[in-house]
């Protein structure tokens, strides 16, 4: 089974640098979408070409037209799916949709994003502290979880190009930083890290100072596992030839 990730930022602008081929070339299972940033309405014929390739789409746009939004992609079709964590304040921006098959479950989730000012950096402290209190109550019930998206955080210093000059930045906070150790030691895998330790590997570029041609990025795109699911890793990685979007692809690919 393969499980790509991608905050495509914007479907509609993916869409006019040949997106739709390179997803028919991946051929992959499932496709967490973030960042869609339209409604079905918007894009009926880029849907009807998607489900010609044999996905089932599932679609959680923000209220807020232009913004936020996820979506899965699935050649598999699920026994359910779930929009939303059932918060308003969150679900009113399409940040999570998942697809549970049997006993296994697939999410897509948007972390937001502080680094507008104050007030949207306590809005995503207030998201992780919720998000991890419904995440660990969902893994009870669906231990077998894959969580694909935009965590908006880079985890340790390895995970961008210039730790020391971001240490007060929204993305490295250490507060944030500390939020993903806890995630990752209290019953999920960071499925990147399970197989690459090397450094220099990103997944977002600024569009400022040639910063993806210099490879001057951050590490904020995870698949994320519960650690349950060990056993079935077979292969990460990051797919930087993809660009698409100002984040390249992650990928994962399990034994089932």
């Amino acid at each position: 089974m393969k499980i790509i990730s991608y905050n495509i930022n914007g479907i509609r602008s993916a869409m006019n640098k040949n997106w739709l081929a390179w997803l028919q070339a991946t051929a992959a299972d499932i496709v967490c979408l973030q960042e869609v940033k339209a409604e079905t309405g918007q894009i009926t014929e880029q849907l009807q070409l998607i489900e010609m390739m044999g996905y089932h789409v599932f679609w959680n746009p923000a209220v807020k037209k232009g913004y936020s939004g996820t979506a899965i992609l699935s050649k598999i079709k699920p026994d359910n799916v779930e929009y939303g964590c059932s918060m308003d304040v969150y679900d009113c921006e399409g940040r999570i949709v998942r697809a549970d098959y049997g006993d296994f479950s697939v999410m897509s989730v948007y972390f937001p994003s502080g680094s507008s000012g104050e007030l949207r950096q306590a809005f995503k402290f207030k998201f992780l502290d919720d998000f991890q209190s419904y995440i660990h109550r969902l893994k009870w019930e669906r231990p077998n979880l894959v969580i694909g998206g935009d965590y908006n955080i880079c985890h340790r210093s390895i995970d961008i190009h210039n730790p020391k000059s971001n240490a007060n930045s929204s993305g490295f906070l250490p507060g944030e930083r500390q939020w993903m150790e806890d995630f990752f030691s209290n019953g999920f895998t960071d499925t990147f890290r399970h197989f690459n330790p090397e450094p220099h590997n990103y997944t977002w570029w600024s569009y400022r100072s040639n910063a993806r041609s210099r490879n001057l990025g951050w590490r904020i795109d995870y698949l994320s596992a519960t650690s349950e699911m060990n056993d079935l890793l077979k292969r990460a990685a990051i797919l930087p030839d993809a660009r698409h979007s100002d984040h390249c692809p992650v990928l994962l690919e399990l034994k089932y």
